[in-house]
């Protein structure tokens, strides 16, 4: 089995940077099975190709417009992840988008996609999150960790508390 957990975003744009915060915590506070492999995405786009064909799956952290209060934790899986790309927030999305759609064309597409991520405060320049998505970044891994469970996959969570854990 394949998985990609892709951390999306520009951390120089304060919330937009959430996929790129929480994946620099995720192996501090999770043991991941060996057939996960994380990938900080950043403003990627088309140079992801190659690492992201052929998945089983594909775990999208990044910040999501999605109407709700700042710092809500939100999901997205079928037909919701097209969507998402519709509601840009940054470039990078763009990109990933292209991806997405060349892998459907070649036929190499995740067999299963799901976008987890927190609605963003603020997109200001800064490399900071806002309180309401730094709070909810123990709750995105906590999501990532219960999608990998539904695909057979066990994380084992680590004796670190939150408050240890380090900020960028």
């Amino acid at each position: 089995m394949r998985v990609v957990v892709l951390g999306a975003g520009n951390i120089l744009l304060s919330d937009e940077g959430l996929g790129v915060h929480a994946i620099e915590r995720l192996p501090l506070a999770y043991l991941l099975p060996g057939a996960v492999e994380i990938i900080d995405g950043g403003t990627c786009g088309m140079e992801m190709l190659d690492a992201l064909e052929d998945l089983d799956a594909l775990f999208m952290i990044d910040a999501i417009r999605g109407g709700q209060p700042p710092g809500t934790p939100i999901r997205l899986v079928g037909d919701a992840v097209p969507v998402f790309f519709k509601t840009k927030l940054s470039p990078h999305q763009i990109g990933l988008c292209d991806v997405l759609a060349t892998l459907e064309l070649l036929g190499k597409a995740p067999k299963y996609t799901a976008i987890l991520g927190v609605q963003p405060r603020s997109l200001a320049l800064g490399m900071e999150l806002s309180p309401e998505v730094e709070k909810a970044i123990p709750t995105v891994l906590r999501m990532l960790v219960d999608e990998l469970a539904m695909l057979g996959m066990r994380a084992r969570q680590l004796t670190v508390k939150t408050s240890e854990i380090p900020r960028w």
